[in-house]
């Protein structure tokens, strides 16, 4: 799994019947190459809309077959350890309009089964707006069986909130049946990182210390929000970095921007949530800061999904990994109060011809 942050590839080994069953074995971090971070954030700036896809289709196809190769040597260096049957491939999302029904996620899923020797996933979110859903969030049902686990061992009740804050944050709701409600609920990490990545030498604001030492520009930050929640972006189930920018900030100090959209992205994300108890996963649960603004604007419980002994850094390569197994089973990945499709369906494609 490469997040919107490009800045490397989580890695998770899982034993699953694609059902109610699974067993962590393995998680890893390997950075990028800072060469390749620049090359995957440069193209994701470039596109823009369909006609950039094709427009600057040679830069796509180069920065793939780096980020694949990438992929497979870090793949391969599993294989050397552990025996593995199949290999989950989310690829790099560049690109993500669910009004036209287009996700683009870079990564050649053949070329990765054929350096590996592995069967490979890939590609998971086109049958999903084939069949009338926005392509996204598709963590959903495997935030669904880590719920039913952790209550088995009564380590938490239900109804509980699932809060993943990536580039972009979503919800994953469990009522007292265990029925599940899903959404993209607003910008995660996305416009604090590209804040801190366009004027410092850093990529993104560590514990929100930067954010901490400023002062948010309250004029600035109310017009913002209300153009936000009267805009089309704020009724949409599922987002894409593209749906948000900086330019509101422009001409703030590099602590009172942070400060200011740190705000900005904790207004939006706590409309969002509801009142149940939240556990919070993904690398932006990693702002200290961020994470108790939003504690602040909704007065419950939220708690590091750490706190019940699972490593919130990797529930996304964890859940590509359970959905691979899911896809290659036939079962189905994405649901009508997930993404939004008609019927629950399958994804994803299978390469196995090495």
């Amino acid at each position: 799994m490469s997040g919107t942050s490009a800045d490397g590839v989580d890695s998770s080994i899982i034993e699953s019947d694609g059902k109610d069953q699974i067993f962590i074995k393995y998680n890893n971090y390997d950075p990028y190459p800072s060469y390749l971070s620049d090359e995957i954030h440069k193209i994701k700036e470039k596109i823009e809309n369909l006609d950039d896809l094709n427009k600057f289709s040679d830069e796509i196809e180069s920065v793939e077959d780096k980020l694949t190769n990438f992929h497979a040597t870090v793949a391969n260096k599993w294989f050397e350890k552990v025996k593995v049957d199949i290999v989950g491939f989310h690829g790099q999302t560049i690109f993500h309009n669910s009004d036209e029904k287009i996700s683009k996620q870079i990564g050649l899923g053949q070329k990765l089964s054929n350096l590996t020797k592995k069967i490979v996933v890939y590609d998971f979110r086109q049958n999903d707006l084939k069949n009338g859903g926005e392509g996204a969030p598709l963590a959903p049902i495997y935030h669904r069986l880590l719920v039913k686990m952790l209550t088995k061992k009564k380590k938490i009740e239900v109804p509980v909130t699932i809060l993943n804050i990536g580039g972009i944050a979503n919800i994953t709701s469990i009522n007292k049946n265990y029925e599940m409600n899903s959404m993209d609920i607003g910008p995660g990490n996305c416009l604090i990182d590209k804040w801190i990545r366009f004027n410092s030498g850093k990529n993104f604001d560590e514990n929100g210390n930067t954010a901490k030492s400023g002062k948010i520009d309250k004029f600035i930050l109310e017009q913002s929000l209300d153009n936000f929640y009267n805009s089309k972006t704020s009724k949409k189930k599922s987002l894409d970095t593209n749906d948000f920018d900086i330019t509101f900030a422009r001409g703030l100090s590099l602590q009172n921007g942070a400060a200011t959209l740190t705000e900005f992205t904790a207004d939006i994300l706590s409309k969002k949530i509801l009142d149940n108890d939240v556990y919070v996963c993904g690398g932006g649960r990693k702002n200290e800061f961020l994470v108790k603004s939003i504690k602040k604007k909704i007065k419950n419980k939220i708690k590091d999904i750490d706190y019940l002994g699972i490593d919130g850094s990797f529930i996304e390569s964890q859940a590509f990994a359970y959905l691979a197994i899911r896809s290659y089973l036939k079962l189905p990945i994405s649901f009508p109060e997930t993404t939004g499709c008609k019927e629950p369906c399958t994804g994803g494609v299978i390469a196995k011809n090495f």
